[in-house]
């Protein structure tokens, strides 16, 4: 695996790219909706395409499309926290699966001991509903979640830490993300980007102005 010998730090995102969480977020985001007298019916495509783009991109869409929506509760932060609580009600009915090549990926990173953190927009108790679940994960040394930096993807902060807490110097850096705005992130962290994605997502164009790698599955990576 010619990806474990050319770096020393491997980080990673998480929903989307290490396990299989996207499509519980989109049904999260229609049971809110429809909890709130509105049908949602984007396709899996769809919202990837819009939660992917910026991080405002789904409340912006949402509000867009339900006028009525944005009039019943202005506060997005209140119609996130029921879409919090669908997503983890979802989580905990036991559907969740890896992505493909993640399991050896991680299994390899393991076994060479190399230095590996995740960086995720997600909370911690989400996080420790998905480990419990899935105990390949828990051989991840360092997990930064939503509560341990202060601006959200794509700012870097998140990988700037994790680069503080485990890197050192002369460190080659290597980065996973699904999402232009992960990507952005560690490209403004000084890491080497790889957008794992599939091939026809809009974003894929932007690799060449960030100087990212691309491939359609982990299990490229992993060959």
């Amino acid at each position: 695996m010619k990806w474990i010998h050319q770096y020393q730090l491997f980080l990673f995102d998480f929903d989307g790219l290490l396990v299989d969480t996207e499509h519980l977020h989109l049904q999260a985001y229609k049971d809110l909706c429809r909890s709130r007298g509105f049908n949602l019916d984007w396709d899996f495509q769809q919202f990837c395409r819009i939660a992917h783009a910026k991080a405002s991109g789904t409340r912006d869409a949402l509000y867009e499309m339900f006028p009525g929506l944005l009039a019943q509760e202005p506060r997005w932060e209140v119609l996130y926290q029921e879409k919090k609580d669908a997503y983890e009600n979802l989580l905990r009915s036991g559907n969740l699966r890896l992505m493909q090549g993640a399991e050896e990926l991680i299994g390899a990173l393991h076994e060479a001991n190399i230095k590996r953190c995740v960086v995720t927009n997600s909370p911690l108790k989400q996080i420790e509903i998905i480990r419990e679940a899935i105990p390949i994960l828990q051989t991840i040394p360092l997990w930064l979640t939503r509560e341990s930096y202060q601006n959200p993807k794509p700012a870097p902060d998140g990988y700037l830490k994790a680069i503080e807490m485990i890197g050192q110097k002369g460190d080659r850096i290597v980065g996973f993300e699904d999402s232009l705005k992960g990507l952005q992130s560690l490209h403004a962290a000084g890491a080497h980007g790889v957008l794992i994605c599939p091939k026809d997502a809009s974003h894929v164009s932007e690799c060449a102005k960030l100087n990212a790698s691309y491939f359609e599955s982990l299990s490229s990576v992993v060959l």
